[in-house]
């Protein structure tokens, strides 16, 4: 079945810049979440702490974390927001503030939910992060999948995602790594895998096909 534009899930943030959704759950982030900072870029006061953030950020006295690191790109695009450029948002934060640091963690923030819930867990490094915020569409769920699923350093994620944007296809890219795309382990009840195998056996079909297909049918309901 070939995926049309509106078959795709959304690639780039849903909710509003500087909102802590995943930083104030506490389904994510347990008892952290009631530290939980919000960044409005409408908001002077806001804004400002925003600023004093970003400044803390770069100059690596907000914390090395991985909630850190999400506070402080959260705070990178509530200040690229309110300056409206990414040159007067590092102006604003100060001389130890450069625009690729501010621009390469406002894209973070700009992810889609799905894998910044990663990041907030700790599956995927902030710093693994920057580089795939640097694609965009669907590769940036491909890439991050990738991640998670085959163990790739920040390095390797850095070399793909600089691929990808030199024209090279992602999954050319991935398989350079080791990655198969679209390979998982799965873990399946014993019943189920029985009659998986038995399916795929008197079908003459590979497992994965029943599995893709069955999968296509249930996020279809």
């Amino acid at each position: 079945m070939t995926e049309t534009p509106d078959d795709l899930p959304p690639t780039d943030r849903e909710s509003p810049v500087g909102e802590p959704v995943i930083r104030g759950d506490e389904r994510v982030v347990g008892d952290h979440a009631a530290n939980a900072v919000s960044f409005d870029p409408d908001d002077p006061e806001r804004v400002a702490a925003a600023a004093d953030t970003v400044r803390a950020f770069a100059t690596g006295d907000l914390g090395d974390d991985h909630l850190a690191m999400l506070r402080g790109a959260a705070a990178c695009a509530a200040l690229v927001r309110a300056e409206q450029s990414y040159k007067a948002a590092a102006e604003r934060a100060g001389d130890d503030v450069t625009v690729p640091f501010i621009r390469k963690w406002a894209r973070v923030h700009d992810l889609p939910q799905p894998v910044r819930r990663h990041v907030a867990v700790g599956h995927i490094p902030p710093t693994a992060a920057k580089h795939i915020a640097r694609v965009g569409g669907d590769a940036r769920y491909r890439l991050a999948w990738a991640v998670l699923d085959n163990d790739l350093t920040v390095r390797q994620v850095r070399q793909v995602a600089s691929d990808v944007n030199d024209g090279r296809a992602l999954g050319d890219a991935l398989r350079d790594h080791g990655v198969t795309p679209g390979e998982l382990t799965l873990t399946l009840p014993a019943n189920a895998y029985r009659d998986l195998r038995r399916r795929a056996a008197m079908t003459d079909t590979d497992p994965g096909d029943i599995v893709a297909d069955a999968l296509d049918a249930y996020l279809d309901e």
